[in-house]
């Protein structure tokens, strides 16, 4: 969906059948990895301080970039079965949307990449993390498999981009993010003569 509420383009996904797992049999832990909405706001809070950037990522089918540790079958899916074998089941390699343990093993996958290219991870936000060094920071807040980048200066957010292009499937939406929380952020940069938009943010609707 496009800024404006308009329709972008129409995706399509496999989906497994995740409500019919059993806890303590097909998976033990769940959880959700998104950025607290009071994290983004004072990381929101720098930007117009600072007067940065605001940069967003999207990782392209986050939930494949890690592998099962539990063994799961499925059915195939209907319509798509392979020629004479309809009666048997695809044993998962990968996790898919719709599996309870798919999160937190995404999340998994994304902080051992992250602590191996020097970031730390916020003690008090676990979605948020944060390279320091004597010339400037880096700081990403990961909501799910969306990221606002923000940084001291633009070398820096470009070598955060190359470091995940190089690791994941990713999608530069370049500055701004039109489709997480519900607020607009003006940077004064001449106050005498124009005010200039660095990011719209908008509700993600279900």
């Amino acid at each position: 969906m496009k800024a404006d509420g308009s329709i972008d383009k129409y995706k399509a996904k496999l989906v497994i059948k995740g409500f019919r797992q059993k806890e303590g049999v097909d998976y033990f832990d769940t959880y959700s990895l998104v950025t607290r909405i009071t994290s983004i706001r004072l990381v929101l809070a720098i930007v117009a301080l600072r007067i940065l950037e605001v940069h967003q990522m999207d990782v392209k089918t986050s939930f494949l970039n890690r592998d099962l540790e539990e063994e799961i079958y499925m059915e195939q899916s209907e319509g798509f079965s392979a020629p004479s074998q309809e009666g048997k089941m695809c044993k998962l390699v990968k996790s898919l949307y719709g599996l309870k343990q798919a999160p937190k093993q995404w999340h998994q996958k994304f902080d051992q990449v992250m602590l191996n290219n020097d970031f730390k991870i916020n003690e008090c936000d676990k979605c948020v993390y944060v390279k320091n060094s004597m010339r400037g920071y880096v700081i990403l807040c990961l909501y799910v498999d969306d990221m606002l980048i923000v940084g001291s200066d633009d070398k820096k957010i470009k070598s955060t981009k190359d470091m995940l292009k190089a690791r994941f499937d990713m999608k530069d939406m370049g500055i701004g993010c039109p489709y997480s929380i519900s607020f607009q952020i003006w940077s004064m940069r001449n106050p005498m003569t124009t005010h200039t938009p660095v990011a719209t943010y908008y509700t993600r609707p279900d």
